[in-house]
């Protein structure tokens, strides 16, 4: 749990991984992306048949991280960000955090266009994470969350 070792790109592919490994110990199927282009880093299958598109976004301590808006559509119910914070000496905080919480901006789920003059960012969805937001983000903690996402009751469909 020495975080510090690992550089970026290792540490979002361990992120990614441990977020796999976690539905998976729930009896959940767990589909990897070959490719990731579309911004979906794993599908989970659950035993209803029901598909979620899971996006993994890791971080240390404390910051911001962020989804290009291209990638991460909030009108998609069954998308969710798989949120890893790492903290040196412990396991990571893993957090499943719903595309809708997006919906309704706040200090810590921003909506952010980047449409004013001289910006040249992408339109993105981020998240900022301080000590004094921390608490927010607890609905979200994974072992609660998937508790919700087991439980929610089969989508209908009409042909």
């Amino acid at each position: 749990m020495n975080w510090a070792v690992l550089n970026s790109l290792q540490l979002g592919k361990y992120a990614e991984y441990f977020a796999k490994m976690e539905f998976a110990s729930y009896g959940l199927e767990v589909f990897s992306s070959e490719v990731d282009d579309r911004g979906i880093d794993f599908i989970v299958k659950d035993k209803m048949g029901r598909f979620s598109e899971i996006h993994v976004k890791s971080l240390r301590g404390s910051g911001y991280v962020f989804a290009q808006k291209s990638k991460f559509n909030i009108s998609n119910s069954n998308l969710y960000m798989a949120l890893l914070i790492f903290k040196e000496g412990t396991m990571p905080d893993f957090f499943l955090i719903p595309s809708e919480a997006w919906k309704a901006p706040n200090e810590v789920f921003v909506d952010r266009n980047y449409d004013k003059p001289g910006q040249t960012s992408k339109p993105e969805y981020g998240v900022n994470i301080s000590q004094k937001n921390y608490d927010i983000l607890e609905i979200f903690k994974f072992e609660e969350s998937i508790k919700d996402f087991l439980l929610a009751p089969p989508v209908s469909e009409s042909f």
